[in-house]
């Protein structure tokens, strides 16, 4: 028998095959909401790879407080500085089973501010 998935596990299936149907060749911003952090990384999907990532623990985030609005717009804009920096402009994103609402939109918004284009 396989593992069985949460339900937080299958939101983040379904989201993805529908975002693999979309992508075209373009890389994935994921995001990951913890309780304390927010997390943003630019994804490869056709080597694997990481190109690009942020998150309220790097050195060169300014907020003081990662669980809040704020914080995930500046992560948003840290990313899409980095990924603007590695070449990449379009990418697709990927709410990882989050409601687009509060953090994930902010972080969103704050890519798009920063240049990134979905």
């Amino acid at each position: 028998m396989g593992k069985k998935l949460t339900l937080q596990d299958r939101r983040k299936q379904r989201n993805r095959t529908k975002l693999r149907k979309l992508a075209g060749g373009r890389p994935r911003l994921s995001v990951f909401r913890s309780s304390k952090h927010i997390y943003a990384q630019v994804i490869d999907d056709t080597d694997g790879k990481t190109l690009v990532s942020a998150s309220t623990k790097d050195k060169e985030f300014k907020g003081a407080k990662g669980t809040d609005t704020g914080a995930a717009s500046e992560v948003g804009k840290l990313v899409a500085k980095r990924a603007s920096d590695a070449g990449v402009k379009d990418v697709i994103f990927d709410r990882g089973g989050y409601i687009y609402h509060g953090r994930v939109k902010a972080l969103a918004e704050g890519a798009r501010e920063g240049g990134l284009n979905f």
